[in-house]
């Protein structure tokens, strides 16, 4: 298969849904030969909101220390292959078609198809071990205990802030859902957490306990260093991404770490794709980080109210993420995301939230964002990864063709 009809095929296999469990993640990694071999180490990092920022500064640090790094994150906004990344570098097209046309030879006869995200994990770790990363750090999907990243033994447990998110299939509570995120705790291995709400951090003490794992909270930002990724809570999370570092052994000294915070590229958390007109991009995804955002925005912009250009999936807690926005805005551009699982205008025009905001209601990125530089003000596009992968290939000029994984 050329890549397109690789892709093609790949995409479809998101017809069989989402299963959590780490059988078939295993099978996939040890008949495809690509679990890491033992002299390579593995991060593995779980979290409601920030592990994808903590991840691209632990793989920042790593490289400026000198190792190879594999890098495996999850959505991605335009290009299927930002989700596998060595020292920086996506994977070739022409490799992940060989990877692809070989899978899906591997996987014809089994009873239970793997899903999308099994097969991309298992392409990302055989290209890892191919390209000989000494570091290999590894985002969870969702979740933790059953997500298919934890079918990869790991040298360091990371775990970010844990918030309501996914309650349809984390649980309902705080408790319920930082035991799924802990269990990614699968040895004594040491374990990194963010500040963490007291229930949350109770229920990863248990794991960590449990597991004889050392565990390390960290309470306070990093000081002393300029971090390329807008907002204070980065600082928190490179914090944490630096921990991680020196507990794997690294060799840091200060200009290394230095030039690493600097460096770190991340799209779509506070990131400012224009300065004339401004206009900011951020994932916001459920109300923990639509908190931040609002008081990114004001730690960065204050005074200037921006138009939001606000879109979504369902399953989200509208009402809460719109609370934090209204804080910032009292204007609202809906816009709905190519997705079957878009909420609708309907479903935000009556939140108690923005009954003081002005709405408006258009039909894609194209149209909202040309509205909004109409209206005159600032911008800020937030809500869904997926809305903002339709932006970044708008502008860009490229194709979109969103996951639902």
């Amino acid at each position: 298969m050329n890549y397109k009809e690789a892709l093609d095929w790949l995409y479809a296999t998101q017809n069989f849904g989402i299963k959590l469990g780490l059988d078939a993640p295993k099978r996939l990694l040890r008949e495809y030969l690509a679990f890491p071999p033992r002299t390579t180490k593995v991060a593995h990092v779980a979290g409601s909101n920030g592990k994808g920022s903590t991840c691209a500064i632990l793989d920042s640090i790593a490289r400026a220390t000198g190792m190879k790094t594999g890098l495996f994150t999850s959505p991605h906004l335009v290009d299927f292959r930002e989700r596998m990344r060595v020292n920086g570098q996506m994977i070739s097209e022409e490799e992940t078609a060989e990877h692809i046309t070989a899978i899906k030879e591997l996987v014809k006869d089994w009873e239970h198809h793997p899903t999308f995200f099994e097969l991309t994990l298992v392409i990302a770790m055989r290209h890892f071990r191919n390209a000989g990363c000494e570091l290999i750090i590894l985002e969870t999907g969702m979740g933790g205990r059953l997500d298919a990243t934890t079918a990869v033994p790991a040298d360091m447990h990371v775990i970010t802030p844990v918030a309501m998110d996914h309650s349809q299939w984390l649980g309902d509570t705080i408790e319920k859902i930082a035991a799924e995120k802990a269990g990614i705790i699968t040895s004594d291995a040491p374990v990194i957490s963010s500040k963490q709400i007291p229930a949350a951090l109770g229920i990863i003490a248990e794991k960590a306990n449990e597991m004889q794992a050392p565990l390390t909270v960290i309470t306070d930002p990093i000081e002393g260093y300029s971090l390329s990724l807008l907002g204070s809570y980065q600082k928190e999370n490179a914090a944490v991404a630096l921990e991680a570092a020196h507990q794997l052994g690294f060799t840091l000294r200060y200009d290394t770490v230095k030039h690493a915070l600097m460096n770190v590229k991340w799209q779509g958390r506070f990131e400012v794709v224009s300065e004339n007109p401004l206009i900011v991009i951020d994932g916001a995804h459920n109300p923990h980080a639509a908190g931040i955002l609002a008081k990114t925005w004001e730690e960065n912009f204050s005074g200037i109210k921006p138009t939001i250009i606000y879109g979504a999936v369902e399953s989200k807690d509208l009402d809460g993420v719109c609370e934090h926005l209204a804080k910032i805005s009292d204007t609202f551009v809906f816009t709905p995301i190519d997705s079957p699982r878009s909420v609708q205008f309907s479903d935000i025009s009556t939140l108690n939230a923005l009954k003081e905001a002005t709405l408006y209601n258009k039909n894609d990125i194209q149209e909202s964002l040309t509205f909004a530089k109409e209206y005159g003000s600032a911008i800020l596009i937030t809500g869904s990864l997926y809305l903002l992968g339709e932006y970044k290939a708008f502008i860009s000029n490229a194709s979109h063709h969103p996951t639902s994984q």
